[in-house]
């Protein structure tokens, strides 16, 4: 049994994240951490870390970036793994998770599903074959409540296809001020905002007279939480380092 202390128990991933646990015979939530202590479920809920009594075998955290460094103080103070499925992070804030991972399991993605991480496999073979000879563009789609863009899922995507060209690609997010034809080493990053859309993201790869678009669609916020389930059992007796949803596609 994986017993969890949940980050931003109160907000929506939080509350997914709850019933999510609630139909699982191998996990449990022993307290939660928000600002909004109101209880909903059988666990309580704590307004700081320095309230919250309950051992637990792993952190996962669905809250704010500005929650992440009493996050990573804590679980390192007590040693315990931290699932961080947090979006919307600062150069410097993704150093500290990686500066956290020397001394406790850390499990970071920009995205839990497992399908958006075939996504990315998929993308970078693609690259491999069609990297040079085919422009690549990432269109992301988001519900009109997402603050970040573009998405750290776009980023992560084109991150992994920038990997595969050797790093010789450069990200153009906005070309209303470029009255210039497109640059071969371009990959154009585009961000949608609108009506209650869970999250989208469509990888163009447009060539001479074709082409291939590959596509992952979430149809609801359930597939980040049980990603995010599965990592905390998964990590729960992983040694000291940091891990990523390719452990697991």
């Amino acid at each position: 049994m994986t017993s969890i202390l949940l980050s931003g128990a109160n907000g929506k991933m939080g509350r997914v994240i709850s019933r999510c646990v609630e139909e699982r015979p191998d996990c449990r939530i022993a307290a939660g951490i928000d600002l909004n202590t109101n209880p909903y479920s059988d666990f309580p809920i704590y307004s700081s870390w320095q309230d919250c009594g309950e051992k637990a075998d792993v952190i996962i955290d669905f809250s704010n970036p500005a929650a992440l460094e009493g996050i990573l103080s804590y679980a390192k103070q007590e040693k315990i793994p931290a699932v961080i499925a947090t979006t919307g992070f600062q150069p410097g804030q993704i150093q500290m998770i990686r500066e956290a991972a020397q001394e406790i399991p850390v499990f970071f993605s920009f995205n839990m599903s497992l399908g958006v991480n075939l996504l990315v496999s998929l993308a970078k073979k693609a690259a491999e074959v069609l990297g040079g000879q085919f422009d690549i563009e990432i269109i992301e789609k988001h519900h009109n409540q997402k603050i970040d863009a573009p998405s750290g899922t776009a980023l992560m995507l084109a991150d992994a296809i920038n990997d595969t060209m050797d790093h010789t690609q450069k990200y153009m997010y906005d070309r209303h001020a470029q009255r210039k034809k497109r640059d071969k080493n371009e990959i154009g990053i585009h961000a949608v905002r609108g009506g209650t859309i869970v999250g989208e993201h469509e990888v163009i790869f447009a060539g001479h007279d074709e082409i291939l678009s590959l596509k992952h669609q979430a149809m609801s916020k359930e597939i980040f939480a049980v990603g995010a389930v599965n990592a905390a059992v998964f990590l729960k007796s992983q040694p000291a380092g940091l891990y990523d949803m390719s452990k697991m596609v």
